[in-house]
């Protein structure tokens, strides 16, 4: 008989083959523009930091990837402290690294055709600064920052495009996710800085040319990502690249930079609000782009920390997101060593397994223009005394007026400041909330909006000030704040800064009250009048702002009677304020997105929800003409339209979480 045996090398052959074998049979990996769902893991190692990886195993991270699916994964590789996760060449490696993590993450997340990403800090490099203070930006008063480095030094040539380089080609990763940028850069009076400036930098907003000095330090930070994000793809060109919260609404500009994705992470207390507005501004600018839900309450929402969110609650924050034609992720943290939690992991999965249930009819759509919400960047660079965002209260009047318009069941679209003029023409309706100062450049073109045809509702005392002209009002004082108190079903109450002013000849359509004594004559509080072939309405208060802050039934009552004479939505939605309407168009289809926000998160001491409750007795109503065929998906039910009163009607059996009514007209 003939031996079957086989020498040591002849082994090692079949497994070099089988490996070759394996590799070429590896499902393709998505890049960022075609991806959905992913899901981030950070864990900012620091120097002290001893058991690393250390639970990391290929089984571990073949179940996660089996059981929730995901497109992309993002795994830590530097965090803030400045230390990195895998063992370097270039930069200082956690001391206390058992096991090289992303060596398995890669080879698994290969295997099974799914990207890998790494978190990345950026700006924000604690360690970097300990180790070379003449990398730190400097503060109005000379003192080196402790965390963030100047971009204006060598930091990002010398040790991050060094860092970014290694890891991309020892991991063959996917892209970066560079966290601690736009957020974490403030002006920097580094000498480099103060030399390029060339004149006396101003120290505060109390100084003339403080926007000057601001301008000129958000283009060095522009000139910081363009410079490394060109050096890394000259090495590694298929090495995808986002600068966290870049050009979203903490940078809202018009996207110029070579950054491949948009991305950003939103967190704490009412988050679907947060998200609400972050989806439709950055569902704006053109670029593929997702926005990733924490997964857990953190410290800053509650007393103790850590607060796990139940699958249903990031359902209903997912949703949000991608009815906006988003992709949607979702941040955990594991254990120091690597471990995942299994029933994290089943939470992974039931979220996943969500998402895709309405993929098909979410991703690639575009909008149907039906309100817009005027985004004012002129106004946060030039009051706020801040590079970048988050903004914090600041951009409330937008953030209100989202939340009050989407509680009227009208689909609503965030308007960027800066594309304003191409697309204004094309919403039958546009708010300018209550910004303090949208500018001149805007007040232009919406009055050329409003000559055209367009309906537009001007919000905010200055606001009321600087569209007088066009209006007739006359102003009998500066803007000063009051109590005001408009009528409703009960009072509502919109303290807060009003101006006083005489109508002219343009129609009142609501008074506000000093008091709770509505008996008197009260003070006009918002007025209309026809203008070019178009309608404008003035409301000289805060309803925004009050609104983001209350969310105040009567208030957005108040709201709604201003703006629904002026607009037909293209499909009446009958329903209660906790539901979302959104549409959007997808081959030639009418997609009807209805989201259940009910019960939704708001407060620390509630810091999680684990029922919705569904919602019965919902009706789509679409006017004198048939639609052809209307049918509910996920469930793929068909429903056949009636005719109700002159219009055609369809009836919700149930809406539990998100469903999308598909019409063909």
């Amino acid at each position: 008989m003939q031996s079957t045996a086989i020498t040591r090398r002849q082994f090692g052959a079949l497994l070099a083959a089988s490996a070759v074998s394996t590799a070429e049979a590896a499902p393709p990996r998505l890049r960022r523009s075609e991806s959905y769902f992913g899901l981030h893991f950070d864990l900012h190692p620091n120097e002290k930091d001893t058991v690393l990886g250390r639970d990391v195993t290929e089984a571990m991270v073949e179940n996660l990837l089996a059981q929730a699916r995901p497109d992309f994964v993002q795994y830590d590789s530097k965090g803030h402290p400045g230390w990195l996760g895998w063992p370097s060449k270039v930069g200082p490696s956690a001391p206390g690294i058992v096991r090289d993590s992303l060596e398995i993450w890669r080879k698994v997340t290969a295997r099974r055709g799914v990207a890998l990403y790494i978190h990345f800090s950026g700006v924000w490099d604690s360690e970097a600064v300990r180790r070379h203070p003449d990398w730190a930006r400097v503060g109005p008063a000379g003192e080196a920052e402790p965390n963030q480095t100047s971009t204006f030094g060598p930091y990002v040539d010398q040790l991050m495009i060094p860092e970014l380089r290694e890891a991309a080609s020892k991991y063959e990763l996917d892209g970066a996710w560079v966290d601690g940028e736009c957020w974490a850069t403030k002006p920097d009076y580094i000498q480099a800085a103060l030399k390029a400036y060339g004149k006396p930098a101003p120290k505060s907003s109390r100084d003339p040319g403080w926007n000057d000095w601001l301008e000129f330090q958000r283009e060095q930070f522009r000139k910081y990502v363009r410079h490394y994000v060109d050096e890394v793809h000259k090495t590694n060109p298929g090495f995808q690249i986002a600068s966290n919260w870049l050009y979203s609404t903490f940078v809202p500009e018009e996207p110029d930079l070579p950054v491949d994705f948009l991305s950003g992470d939103y967190l704490g207390n009412a988050s679907i609000s947060t998200a609400r507005l972050e989806a439709r501004y950055m569902g704006q600018t053109g670029r593929p782009w997702d926005l990733m839900a924490w997964g857990f309450q953190q410290a800053q929402s509650n007393a103790i920390g850590h607060v796990h969110k139940p699958a249903v609650q990031l359902e209903q924050e997912a949703s949000v997101v991608l009815a906006q034609s988003g992709g949607f992720q979702i941040y955990y943290v594991p254990t120091r060593a690597g471990y995942f939690e299994e029933s994290h992991v089943k939470t992974m999965a039931q979220v996943g397994k969500f998402c895709r249930s309405v993929q098909a009819v979410s991703q690639h759509t575009e909008t149907v223009p039906q309100i817009g919400v005027v985004f004012s960047r002129e106004t946060l660079y030039q009051t706020s005394n801040k590079l970048f965002g988050g903004w914090g209260k600041a951009s409330d009047p937008a953030r209100g007026w989202l939340d009050l318009l989407l509680g009227c069941q009208w689909s609503v679209d965030v308007l960027p400041d800066w594309k304003l003029d191409r697309v204004a023409v094309r919403y039958p309706c546009i708010v300018l909330p209550d910004w303090a100062a949208p500018g001149q450049r805007v007040k232009d073109q919406l009055v050329q909006y409003v000559k055209g045809g367009g309906k537009l509702i001007v919000c905010g005392a200055g606001n009321a000030e600087l569209f007088s002209a066009e209006t007739g009002i006359r102003p009998l004082g500066p803007p000063a704040d009051t109590p005001a108190f408009v009528q409703g079903a009960v009072l509502g109450n919109v303290t807060g800064r009003w101006l006083d002013f005489d109508p002219g000849l343009a129609q009142v359509l609501a008074r506000r009250f000093p008091d709770l004594d509505t008996t008197a004559a009260g003070t006009p509080a918002a007025v209309s009048l026809s203008l070019g072939k178009g309608t404008l309405v003035v409301c000289a208060g805060p309803v925004g702002t009050v609104y983001a802050a209350t969310h105040a039934a009567s208030v957005r009552t108040f709201a709604r009677n201003l703006v629904a004479p002026l607009f037909e939505p293209l499909v009446k939605v009958s329903a209660p304020p906790s539901v979302e309407v959104v549409l959007r168009r997808k081959n030639s289809q009418l997609l009807v997105h209805l989201l259940n926000a009910t019960d939704m998160q708001v407060a620390g001491d509630y810091s999680t929800v684990d029922f919705v409750p569904p919602l019965a007795g919902l009706k789509l109503s679409f006017g004198a003409h048939k639609p052809k065929s209307v049918k509910l998906e996920p469930t793929g039910q068909a429903l056949e339209p009636a005719l109700v009163d002159g219009s055609w009607t369809v009836g919700i059996p149930v809406l539990e979480m998100h469903l999308v009514a598909v019409v063909v007209t």
